[in-house]
């Protein structure tokens, strides 16, 4: 069997606004109604030859996560949360414990997240080349066959064949993003192949490999999964243990300084979605060229990516430009500096504004809230409650709330009492008052929620007991 690796870490910083700290672009419907996450799993989950999918994320993600693979059917093998990104070697490194400690030899194919592959029969094939190659000892990358002479993805080199491993080749180098100049050669030479960052590679070949070249991120890593605690579906990484592991690649940690690097060079409609313009490259395009989604409006323009998550966008005389709106913010760029996203969400962090790290809505393990008006000592939200739902039991020491049922029936407990509310009813939970809300019905839960007074950060939540291990 094969057992995958899913990699869902991410800052959230590439493809903003739509993508935020909480909620990276992994987690989006970018291209279709599934996830980038949703789409990486239906890959491999339930096909002939797989294990059960084994997910590395990042603590923050994990209720939504949870959500998204209960919406396709797919239960992984283990959901291993890291309390702070450390990059992809200890991810893997931890994924290779936990698998090494229930079989003797597993392969592993490891896979980021936050990819997109259109030819997935191509991919398959290249995993049955790949499969040969690492059953024989070799960590196997997948080169993909350069479509253009990109600057914004490091390149591997191909070397000799792999002798009883049709298709499979040593690699001769692994090279850095390069210039422009270089990257035309690189296409030019045949030779080359962009670097995918997926793997295949036997478990304990990849925990040699790390104990020679890494012993220092192998150790921090054990000590970590050695102080992991069980919550629910998921497992907790020490926090202390793995906040001291070093942040390193598989790349730069292993695949650079080994000699059991191999490469399946393979054409399978490849894409990191690190940018705007490469959801502009994937997208269907009207015939001035634009490629639109949303509520969008555009005369007279040629050659944009044109996205609308919430009111209308008009677009009239542009080129060449990507303008992305939410409910929240508009991003607007030329685009060939939508690599440069990043650093306007660097602004925005280093200016604390709300805008870098969350999204309007913010979800939640029962459900999620929608902020309509944040003004001064008042902030009124849309609060949705699955059937089922329930908040923590909780008090504020600053703000009171007050609670208005849009549709559904609630169950509120405000101190000693005990009440049910259903459409059109209301009511008042002042400061300090122990509260929960519950959804006993069989449909969703919407209300309206006016909290007022000094202070109405989501830090004011003292959560007295919790059914998702919060308190």
């Amino acid at each position: 069997m094969i057992h995958p690796v899913i990699l869902s870490g991410g800052s959230g910083t590439r493809l903003w606004p739509m993508s935020r700290t909480l909620y990276p672009k992994q987690l989006l419907g970018l291209l279709g109604h599934d996830s980038l996450l949703q789409q990486t799993v239906r890959r491999v989950a339930g096909r002939q030859g797989f294990a059960a999918p084994l997910l590395v994320a990042n603590e923050e993600h994990r209720f939504i996560i949870a959500e998204q693979l209960r919406e396709i059917a797919v239960a992984p093998r283990a959901l291993l949360l890291e309390p702070i990104g450390r990059n992809t070697a200890p991810a893997a490194c931890i994924a290779a414990l936990t698998l090494s400690e229930a079989e003797p030899d597993p392969l592993m194919l490891v896979m980021p997240s936050d990819h997109t592959i259109r030819d997935v029969a191509g991919f398959e094939a290249a995993i049955e080349r790949a499969v040969v190659a690492a059953r024989a000892g070799a960590l196997v990358s997948f080169g993909i066959a350069p479509e253009r002479a990109e600057t914004g993805y490091g390149y591997i080199r191909r070397g000799g064949p792999l002798e009883g491993a049709g298709g499979v080749f040593a690699v001769g180098e692994f090279v850095e993003k390069p210039g422009p100049e270089q990257a035309r050669a690189f296409v030019a030479s045949g030779e080359h192949s962009w670097n995918s960052g997926i793997f295949l590679f036997p478990a304990n070949v990849y925990l040699d490999e790390m104990e020679r070249l890494r012993p220092d991120i192998v150790a921090a890593c054990r000590k970590a999964l050695a102080a992991a605690q069980r919550d629910n579906d998921f497992i907790r990484l020490g926090r202390e243990e793995f906040a001291g592991c070093a942040s390193d690649s598989i790349d730069y940690a292993v695949m650079e300084h080994t000699r059991r690097a191999a490469v399946v060079p393979v054409s399978m409609g490849w894409s990191d979605v690190g940018s705007w313009d490469a959801l502009w490259e994937m997208g269907a395009k009207d015939q001035s060229g634009n490629s639109i989604e949303g509520n969008v409006v555009a005369e007279d323009t040629r050659n944009c990516y044109l996205r609308s998550e919430a009111g209308l966008v008009a677009a009239i005389g542009i080129e060449d430009l990507v303008v992305v709106a939410t409910a929240d913010a508009v991003m607007v760029a030329p685009r060939n500096r939508t690599q440069d996203v990043k650093k306007l969400v660097a602004r925005l962090v280093e200016d604390r504004r709300d805008e870098a790290d969350a999204l309007p809505t913010v979800h939640r393990p029962w459900g999620s809230f929608t902020s309509i008006h944040n003004g001064h000592r008042v902030q009124v939200k849309h609060i949705m409650v699955k059937p089922g739902g329930k908040l923590s039991l909780q008090m504020h020491h600053h703000r009171a709330e007050h609670w208005v049922v849009v549709q559904g029936t609630a169950k509120i407990r405000r101190g000693d009492e005990e009440m049910m509310l259903s459409e059109d009813q209301s009511t008042y939970i002042p400061i300090g008052t122990a509260h929960r809300l519950e959804n006993p019905g069989k449909i969703p839960l919407h209300l309206i929620e006016v909290q007022s007074g000094s202070y109405l950060g989501e830090d004011d939540i003292i959560r007295l007991e919790d059914s998702y291990g919060r308190s």
